[in-house]
């Protein structure tokens, strides 16, 4: 998809974070927007960046849990009608949690799979058959570097990552010969309100790392990441543009992606490592 201007994309989790920054740098390649998140002020405010900035971009917000496949399915309904036709759907929305696999409690690894994987399978299985309709369309799936290298304390978002990598793979190959595209993104370490999220709402139990390490240090260090949210979006758009498979984002990401390759137990030991010196 050489050529995004004027095509219409979906994007989820818009309200913040790399899905904000995406709808910022679409807008200014000349994409019209349908925003959804659950945070509506949020939505208010990437909307007024955008139209601050991006004259003639029709912006649309959404409040929708992309866990709730009955919404979803209304969602994809209410844009197909609003709209001529939809070109580009990014599954972007996404939580985390912070915890071991043995101490996670069940609820939260209902509701970060809930959000993470079937979110995604959501969406994409909502709006497929009207992309299978355009001329050429394209859905873009964020993963993680985590989908390709585990980290621990981080049981259920490596899960839900590794099987929306899954997912995406499969999806591509079903897809060969039609005229929808498929990318799967995996970033590295984002400076984005993610882990500020996990601390707010509990979901870091036991902060891992040093001695009196908090979640809240943690969060900070996070928000002190390799890559900006911004950055991160301009790489999945030149990535679109290109019709690339994977996305990898940031120089972490490319990194382990390559250190898994040539020895996957060691890159799982370095990454345990790394996170026990943290």
């Amino acid at each position: 998809m050489e050529d995004l201007k004027g095509k219409v994309v979906v994007i989820t989790g818009g309200a913040s974070g790399i899905g904000q920054r995406l709808a910022v740098n679409l807008a200014a390649e000349g994409c019209h927007l349908v925003l959804a998140d659950m945070n509506s002020k949020g939505l208010e405010e990437t909307r007024k960046i955008i139209e601050n900035h991006s004259g003639g971009i029709k912006v649309s917000c959404h409040l929708l849990d992309v866990s709730d496949r009955a919404a979803v399915y209304k969602f994809a309904e209410t844009v197909i009608r609003e709209r001529s036709g939809i070109d580009l759907v990014i599954n972007n929305a996404g939580v985390t949690v912070m915890e071991t696999i043995e101490d996670t409690k069940y609820e939260d690894f209902e509701w970060l799979i809930g959000i993470n994987f079937w979110g995604a399978i959501y969406m994409t299985k909502a709006f497929l058959p009207h992309l299978l309709k355009r001329p050429q369309a394209h859905i873009v799936n964020l993963s993680s570097i985590n989908g390709i290298i585990p980290a621990p304390r981080h049981g259920a978002y490596n899960a839900s990552k590794y099987g929306l990598r899954g997912f995406t793979e499969t999806l591509l190959q079903e897809m060969n010969g039609t005229s929808v595209t498929v990318s799967c993104v995996h970033p590295g370490a984002i400076a984005t309100d993610v882990v500020k999220h996990a601390v707010e709402s509990g979901k870091i139990y036991k902060p891992f790392g040093k001695p009196g390490t908090t979640g809240d240090d943690i969060a900070k260090r996070w928000k002190e990441s390799l890559t900006s949210a911004d950055k991160a979006a301009q790489i999945i758009i030149k990535g679109i543009k290109k019709n690339k498979v994977r996305i990898l984002v940031g120089k972490d990401a490319v990194f382990m992606e390559l250190f898994s390759r040539i020895s996957p137990i060691r890159a799982i030991e370095y990454v345990r490592s790394v996170i026990d010196r943290a």
